[in-house]
């Protein structure tokens, strides 16, 4: 043989290898189990969040690492969907190379069967008739064909061959599931992100990561009403219109094309008794833009519009530029004048405060919010056995945490409404704050909740401001101003020492010496002086271990008693600053006071220049609409019917052959019958056992 020749039938060989390697069932199992730990991660690892969750949830290394595994988007990974297709072509080939053997197997008789070979076989019966060999083969095939068999008689040299089969169908499980495969597979690829990745990689789609107009963003972030398949969301507000969805990627959005528009009329919520959302619907007037047919109809949860393809479901609601009116508080200096302030959702106002220019983002509005209120005890226990530092900073994340808590026992109530923004500084740098406009009660008594976070991911940590004897944050604010003005620490620390101190005491050196005391303790907890200018109980505890560590404890004694008495005096004179009457030495007032003493520590991380109360507000409501095309759904749905139908036929149905060889006897015919199974079960041998009685009975 030639060196050509050697080399063809080398290359043929390997290609016969490789073709049966590809088919095999070894190969698409593992096939199948990568796509089962793929299919573990999209599951456990949310996908298609921003960026900024994976880096703050996996650290920079990591984020990288998963981000070129394409574990944030798993299912459009390159590696996945090239698993899909080798798994295609792997079943594909296993189908091609396997169904024509199949067919003719279900075809074919099995004719050429032997006399002897027939002994051979485990299930076997030998009978005499008094009839010639072709009556006796006439009379079992038609036996046969009443216990279902489809029958055929050949002649043979030697005798008649009857040979009979039944449940052949059961090939058909086979090639019915792995048909299955390929089609649900391909029905899956066709609603996955292929198309849409296709046109990125062909048409140079990009994601669109700005901001701006919907109607402004170029044609290369947008994609045509004839895009295949897909799905996004739209936002629609009571009275306005959308004619596209978003579809949202990893760096940024894609806008796609609607070949309708949808106009919102009407957003329908009802709520239970704790204010959770019961119901909600949609009503809109849907235009075609092809032809201008309109129509309207009312979207539901559960409940969606189908359109020229497009599924349009109900899947959330949202605010759609509600006016607010707010009064502004300072949070910094001695300044104590509130000043009203406008804004609307989805919008920015400019904030000039300090000095300093910020800008407003109105990020959200929410006239409902369920909370549960059940608290424990006092989070500003003083633990012994730890330093003063340590405890107090230990319970500033207490006093100041989130509104909702997962205690065991719970109390769901709905606390009313709340704005949500971000104050955003000259250098670009943003804080997020949620503040209600109603005060909630928290262990027995009404604070106002003033939320803040620095970070997206991060949960709200709430400043809790006691309500004051009108209701309002008015009496906190001008004690705060007051903490920070100088003279009125000053006028504190003098009124301090008058009342602590008897007439006789008030002109000596023991009273100046205790209005120094008192006035350096404000001072202290003001926070002026202090190396990292933070003031409150971490300015205090800062102080604290300053002294050694055997008399720290009755410093601390000595230390709060006179900061509460110290407070109490600033207290009235910012109330007589305001022109109010000075404030009883009751219960109720201790407890202000003692939850301001709170909040004025808490204060200090709060870390804005102003507190935005809500006074009013206009709602607009904004309906959350998800849109799909997804064509692969009906190609999937007819896979699934193929996998049904092969499931049943691989385990419902037992293919059953037999064979009656009849040739002339001594005193008419012999015939000598065998049947086989592909498996034997109980059924087949109670069907060996009927066929063993009847096929020799005479006629």
């Amino acid at each position: 043989m030639s060196t050509t020749g050697i080399e063809l039938n080398t290359r043929r060989r390997w290609l016969d290898e490789t073709v049966e390697l590809v088919s095999s069932m070894r190969f698409a199992i593992s096939l199948l189990t990568l796509i089962a730990i793929a299919s573990v991660i999209g599951t456990v690892l949310q996908q298609n969040q921003p960026m900024t969750n994976y880096v703050n949830q996996f650290g920079p290394f990591w984020f990288e690492v998963f981000g070129k595994l394409g574990l944030y988007n798993v299912y459009a990974s390159p590696w996945f969907l090239v698993t899909l297709v080798v798994l295609i072509v792997s079943t594909g080939l296993c189908v091609v190379r396997n169904a024509p053997r199949m067919l003719r197997d279900m075809r074919s008789w099995r004719d050429n069967v032997r006399e002897d070979s027939l002994r051979n076989f485990h299930h076997k019966l030998a009978w005499q008739a008094p009839l010639d060999r072709a009556a006796l083969a006439e009379q079992s095939a038609l036996r046969l064909r009443h216990a279902g068999y489809a029958t055929r008689i050949i002649d043979k040299d030697s005798g008649i061959l009857v040979t009979a089969k039944k449940g052949a169908g059961n090939k058909f499980g086979y090639i019915f599931a792995h048909s299955a495969i390929i089609v649900i597979l391909l029905g899956g690829m066709l609603d996955s992100e292929l198309p849409i990745r296709v046109q990125q990689w062909i048409f140079g789609k990009t994601p669109f990561s700005g901001d701006g107009m919907i109607a402004e963003i170029p044609a290369q972030h947008r994609l045509g009403v004839g895009n295949p398949t897909f799905r996004g969301n739209t936002a629609i507000a009571e009275g306005q219109s959308s004619r596209t969805a978003i579809l949202n990627q990893p760096s940024g959005v894609l806008i796609q094309e609607l070949p309708f528009a949808i106009e919102l009329k009407k957003f329908h919520i009802d709520f239970y008794s704790t204010g959770m959302p019961k119901l909600f619907a949609s009503d809109v007037v849907v235009r075609d833009l092809e032809n201008g047919h309109t129509f309207p109809a009312t979207i539901k949860v559960n409940q969606p519009l189908i359109y020229k393809g497009i599924a349009v479901y109900q899947s959330s609601f949202d605010d759609g530029g509600s006016k607010l009116k707010l009064t502004g508080f300072p949070m910094s200096g001695a300044a104590s004048d509130a000043f009203p302030m406008a804004g609307q959702v989805n919008g920015a106002t400019e904030l000039k405060i300090a000095g300093q220019t910020y800008s407003v983002e109105w990020s959200g509005f929410r006239p409902f919010n369920v909370e549960n209120t059940a608290q424990g005890n006092d989070t500003r226990a003083v633990t012994k056995g730890t330093s003063f530092n340590q405890q107090f900073a230990a319970t500033l994340g207490k006093a100041s945490g989130a509104a909702a808590r997962l205690d065991a026992n719970k109390d769901l109530k709905n606390v009313g409404p709340s704005v949500q923004y971000k104050l955003r500084d000259h250098t670009g740098q943003a804080r997020e704050f949620m503040n209600y406009m109603q005060p909630v009660t928290l262990e027995g008594s009404q604070v106002y909740l003033a939320g803040v976070r620095a970070n997206p991911s991060e949960n709200f940590s709430f400043l809790r401001i006691p309500v004051d004897d009108k209701y309002g944050v008015g009496d906190w604010m001008r004690l705060r101003a007051a903490l920070a003005d100088p003279d009125a620490r000053a006028q504190a620390a003098a009124r301090y020492a008058r009342r602590a101190l008897s007439p006789e005491q008030q002109s000596g050196p023991l009273a100046m010496q205790l209005q120094e005391s008192a006035a350096r303790t404000l001072a202290i907890f003001s926070g002026e002086g202090a190396d990292n200018g933070r003031g409150g109980f971490v300015g205090v505890a800062q102080f604290l271990e300053k002294i050694p560590a055997g008399e720290q404890e009755k410093a601390a004694g000595i230390f709060m008693k006179m900061l509460n008495g110290a407070l109490w005096e600033l207290w009235q004179v910012a109330r007589a600053k305001h022109g109010d009457a000075a404030a009883e030495a009751n219960e109720a007032n201790g407890r202000f006071l003692q939850l301001a003493t709170n909040a004025l520590s808490d204060s200090f991380l709060y870390g804005a220049p102003v507190y935005l109360q809500l006074d009013e507000f206009d709602e607009v409501k904004a309906s959350v609409l998800q849109l799909t095309r997804s064509p692969g759904k009906n190609v999937v749905y007819f896979g699934c019917l193929l996998l049904v139908a092969g499931v049943f036929a691989m385990f419902y149905i037992r293919e059953r052959r037999v064979w009656i060889w009849v040739k002339d006897g001594a005193a008419g015919a012999d015939a000598l019958m065998a049947m086989s199974t592909q498996r034997k079960t109980l059924d087949f041998e109670r069907e060996y056992d009927d066929l063993k009685t009847k096929l020799p009975q005479a006629a």
